[in-house]
């Protein structure tokens, strides 16, 4: 039984990572164990951990769920500097998303529900909410 998951990205300077990470994420680490390692609990039981070490280019994507996706890319354009990214959207799929790099190549990508019920609904699913 799984019940618990980490990624793991490395990044070439942990003070700098730490913070591109923090301003991602809109919070402060949850755990620093030592030196250039830190990790946050993205939602219970599943953790992003940055060690600091060679990247590895094009590890990822890990793709976090947001409300307003349009709104967040403009955030992240201002303040991580990252370049103008285009969102994607197909009839099949009940999400649109994005994909962009931090500065040491590791792909992090953003979604965003079509219809509300669906997000809703998948929440209550992760929170063990019943239907």
């Amino acid at each position: 039984m799984i019940y618990e998951m980490t990624i793991q990205f490395r990044v070439g300077d942990i003070t700098k990572g730490q913070e591109w990470y923090e301003t991602l994420l809109k919070k402060k680490p949850d755990f620093i164990p030592h030196d250039g390692f830190t990790e946050w609990e993205l939602i219970p039981g599943c953790w992003l951990q940055i060690a600091e070490g060679i990247p590895s280019i094009g590890s990822g994507p890990l793709r976090l769920g947001i409300d307003n996706l349009e709104k967040e890319r403009e955030r992240l354009i201002n303040d991580l500097k990252i370049e103008p990214f285009y969102i994607y959207s197909r009839e099949e799929v009940p999400v649109k998303w994005t994909t962009f790099s931090d500065p040491w190549g590791n792909k992090v990508g953003l979604f965003e529900y079509h219809n509300q019920s669906d997000k809703e609904n998948r929440m209550k699913t992760i929170l063990g909410i019943q239907l």
